[in-house]
């Protein structure tokens, strides 16, 4: 039997490119962008949390537990924060991400990640597309939890960088706009388009 999997939805960012805000209650095709990332990845995942540093009461009305990664690390400290909130909040082996600004995430994110994760041992499984890794979907170990603290503690950010220290094996989707992310005004009006 598969080791039971929680989602996380990474929704904690300024939007700083976007004139700041939160992006995930950003409008997109009639509902908020982090809507079409929870639709995409509830099927593929046991549980299902967000990340959020601002609006938090907005995104608990969507029905899922919530967390901060200030709760953990600081405020904005980028995507392994909420990752690390994530790992502390998570009960089972496995937590998936995924940001709130991809709305065209895959459906079988979840079980190539796994499949991956599973036939090489790994600690953790990154997306890779024809334009190179998608660092922020990812499945890792909840084990990593001690790891990540102490990397974090000394002052490392950068995603990349942690994942260095990691048996980490890439998943290719073929997809490349399964991963659009976005970033700018422009480019969800681009989207909706």
């Amino acid at each position: 039997m598969p080791e039971a999997i929680t989602g996380l939805v990474l929704a904690g960012g300024q939007a700083r490119r976007m004139g700041g805000g939160d992006k995930g209650l950003r409008p997109f095709r009639g509902r908020a962008l982090v809507e079409h990332a929870i639709d995409r990845l509830r099927a593929q995942v046991d549980q299902l949390i967000i990340s959020a540093n601002q609006n938090l009461e907005t995104y608990r009305a969507l029905g899922y537990p919530v967390i901060s990664d200030a709760d953990s690390v600081e405020a904005f400290a980028g995507p392994l924060a909420g990752l690390h909130a994530g790992l502390s909040a998570c009960s089972t082996p496995l937590l998936v991400t995924v940001p709130c600004d991809s709305p065209l995430l895959p459906l079988d994110l979840v079980a190539k990640l796994a499949e991956g994760l599973a036939a090489n041992g790994a600690d953790l499984a990154v997306a890779r597309s024809a334009s190179g890794l998608q660092p922020v979907f990812s499945l890792c170990r909840r084990r990593l939890l001690d790891h990540l603290t102490d990397y974090l503690d000394s002052g490392g950010r950068k995603m990349d960088r942690w994942y260095d220290a990691l048996r980490v094996v890439a998943v290719d989707f073929p997809d490349e706009a399964a991963f659009v992310n976005i970033n700018t005004l422009a480019e969800l009006e681009a989207l909706q388009r």
